[in-house]
């Protein structure tokens, strides 16, 4: 999977799951590695079946919502990452995935808090911090905007991304 050959991690997992087949993070991990093939059906079987296994398993919660965010049932996404952050409130991912769904409601601030509670977890998440900026940029808080583009530069003052942004602000 890290070396991105998802399908060679697919047959390993399907490996795995027939020798214990309750193993909710093999289903995981091929659902994963089927969404980044752009199986998404097949991912949400995997998912749904983890959630079967180990209702509990926050991962596989955030996993299904942003399967559904990539088609585009916001709503419903944000139901799966509520579940996520229930069980798991210092999951930064499922907190920047809920602002993402409610950045497409245009629900802006609700997205600005979601992203904050990211940063409150993880302050370096660079992916958090953009999306804070792009969100406080529809707001018109264009000075707020910089401010999160610069704190993503203080960490990685490669992150073209930020530079771009940054840029379409200051314009």
């Amino acid at each position: 999977y890290e070396l991105e050959k998802y399908e060679e991690a697919i047959k390993c997992y399907d490996k795995a799951i027939e020798l214990k087949p309750e193993d909710a993070i093999a289903w995981n991990k091929k659902g994963n590695a089927s969404e980044k093939l752009g199986k998404y059906l097949e991912a949400i079987n995997c998912y749904d079946k983890t959630l079967e296994i180990d209702p509990e398993y926050a991962n596989a919660w955030n996993d299904r919502g942003f399967i559904l965010y990539k088609f585009r049932r916001y709503e419903e996404a944000i139901e799966y990452y509520d579940k996520a952050i229930k069980l798991n409130p210092a999951y930064a991912i499922a907190w920047n995935n809920k602002g993402l769904a409610l950045y497409e409601l245009k629900k802006y601030e609700e997205a600005i808090k979601c992203y904050d509670k990211a940063i409150e977890i993880d302050p370096e998440d660079s992916i958090a911090w953009i999306n804070r900026g792009f969100a406080s940029g529809k707001l018109g808080k264009y000075e707020e905007a910089l401010k999160c583009y610069d704190k993503v530069l203080e960490y990685d003052p490669e992150y073209a991304i930020a530079w771009n942004n940054r840029g379409f602000v200051l314009q």
